[in-house]
């Protein structure tokens, strides 16, 4: 498959994201568990030589089918291409777990044309759970067809959540709304990783989900996972231009959505 076909930019499919987001994940799974070499991008902001070999077999597949598309890319920053065919990857969503050994962390793939999400593919090595979105069209896992849950009040649902990497300066502000929904629900898990929350939002497993600053690779793929599960996915503030910086999600069934987003603006 070429990039131009007559004088037509091709786009990629589904199953080009998932063959793709496998073979990272396989790459994540076989360096599981081994010591890694730690680099700090700050003070608790990791990268390991995992993130860089899965992050480069991304998007050497990425420009090899389609090389004048952009690539927005959490190790390598933006690469080029044109900005209407453009792609959102975290070749290892859950880098702390995966340093600490702790089984939770992903790949993170999503395609947006227009600035549209378009394709979205999120996979769990250590379990093979392969979530995936077409716009339109549904989510799935690993082929079966996703659904939010039907909990209609906080207070039988359970929630999620993450903290940016630079909570440590601003403390109060993210564990304000943690207080605020672990005393109204049956609890507030924080699994680290944005993608992997999303993912258990759009299955049900999770009620809703919430983070106040976030980056637009760690998201958009698990956003569009759990919309085309029907749910709601916005910034914190309600608005739906969830990829424009600066990022946030508030992600939840159309009820719990509209509880979550009240009681995020509460002062």
């Amino acid at each position: 498959m070429g990039n131009v076909e007559n004088g037509y930019i091709m786009q990629p499919t589904l199953d080009d994201l998932i063959s793709t987001a496998r073979q990272a994940g396989e790459i994540l799974r076989q360096g599981y568990g081994h010591k890694h070499e730690i680099q700090h991008k700050g003070v608790i902001d990791l990268v390991t030589e995992t993130d860089h070999l899965s992050e480069k077999l991304i998007v050497e597949a990425i420009q090899q089918k389609f090389p004048t598309h952009r690539i927005i890319t959490e190790e390598a920053g933006t690469l080029g291409g044109e900005i209407d065919y453009c792609w959102y990857i975290d070749p290892l969503d859950g880098t702390i777990n995966y340093a600490h050994d702790v089984p939770l962390f992903t790949v993170s793939i999503a395609y947006a044309f227009h600035n549209q999400l378009q394709l979205g593919v999120v996979y769990e090595p250590m379990r093979d759970e392969c979530f995936s979105a077409e716009r339109n069209l549904g989510a799935w896992l690993n082929g079966k067809p996703l659904r939010v849950s039907r909990a209609q009040t906080l207070q039988e649902s359970l929630l999620v959540t993450g903290f940016p990497y630079d909570m440590w300066q601003r403390p109060q502000e993210h564990l304000k709304y943690f207080g605020k929904f672990s005393v109204c629900s049956q609890g507030v898990r924080r699994l680290g990783s944005a993608a992997l929350d999303l993912c258990y939002v759009a299955a049900g497993r999770l009620d809703g989900y919430w983070e106040l600053s976030i980056q637009p690779y760690d998201i958009a793929a698990g956003a569009l996972i759990a919309m085309e599960s029907g749910a709601i996915a916005t910034k914190v503030d309600g608005s739906s231009d969830i990829l424009t910086p600066p990022c946030s999600m508030l992600a939840a069934n159309p009820s719990l959505h509209a509880k979550m987003l009240a009681v995020l603006q509460q002062d």
